[in-house]
């Protein structure tokens, strides 16, 4: 099985790359986020028409996220949001694919440090680390993916100095990350690739990405059983050269059968 996550910034803009990428990549699973559109503009669709099912959970304007699944494979349980939390803006989607628990997030960004979107974030952050470690009692297979907007270490940040103490890169942004990862989660990409100067975002402006001036804020953590059969872990960087890219690249996660 082959899972993925991508924040496409607007699947209004970017359906034509999914669609493209869908294709190339064979994923089974691609957890997608911002798709800035109501629910009821989701392009289902087109989405059928290259042989996956979607799940979804939109909002205008911004937020909004999505789990497609390749056709033929079982979808158990499909869940909105983080139960129990009257949360106005829709982050997070859940399903059993098969016997993996896949849960899709779009983690707040916070702003700056000190604000109130940055309150917002720490938060949201608690809410979600109590949502996985319920999930994990009932789905042991677990895969949290998604925009993090968080750079778990200096070697996944340009300019460490420059981008110390600020948001996606705080100190209290990068315990929660060291407390998903406490719950027994691995992160992925990090089992395969060791070196610095790997990301999966760059900012539009100052030929970012050609100079490779990015962060790595893209993740997928996974359980135990799941990094036993982890096989693979790539952030993909072809789709972030094609013409009006999203500012971030999937990764993409293979896993042996179980």
């Amino acid at each position: 099985m082959k899972i993925a996550t991508w924040n496409v910034n607007s699947l209004n803009v970017r359906l034509p790359h999914v669609v493209q990428w869908l294709a190339s990549s064979a994923v089974d699973v691609l957890c997608l986020q911002e798709l800035k559109m109501d629910q009821e503009a989701f392009p289902l669709s087109t989405i059928e028409q290259s042989g996956y099912r979607a799940f979804w959970f939109g909002q205008k304007t911004y937020n909004g996220v999505a789990i497609l699944v390749k056709d033929g494979l079982r979808v158990e349980d499909v869940i909105n949001g983080i139960p129990d939390y009257d949360d106005p803006q829709r982050r997070v989607i859940a399903a059993t694919v098969e016997d993996v628990r896949v849960i899709c997030g779009y983690f707040v960004n916070g702003e700056a440090v000190g604000s109130d979107k940055y309150a917002y974030k720490l938060d949201w952050l608690a809410r979600l680390e109590a949502y996985v470690a319920q999930s994990l009692e009932r789905w042991p297979s677990l895969a949290l993916l998604g925009d993090y907007n968080i750079a778990p270490d200096d070697r996944d940040v340009y300019d460490a100095e420059a981008w110390k103490d600020k948001v996606l890169c705080s100190e209290p942004e990068r315990a929660a990350f060291r407390r998903l990862i406490g719950m027994g989660l691995t992160d992925s990409f990090r089992l395969f690739n060791a070196e610095d100067k790997q990301y999966s975002w760059w900012d539009y402006r100052a030929a970012m990405f050609r100079r490779n001036l990015g962060l790595r804020i893209d993740h997928i953590l996974v359980s135990d059983p799941l990094k036993e059969r982890a096989a693979h872990c790539e952030i993909d960087k072809a789709p972030r050269k094609w013409e009006r890219p999203s500012d971030h690249t999937p990764v993409v996660l293979t896993l042996k059968p179980a």
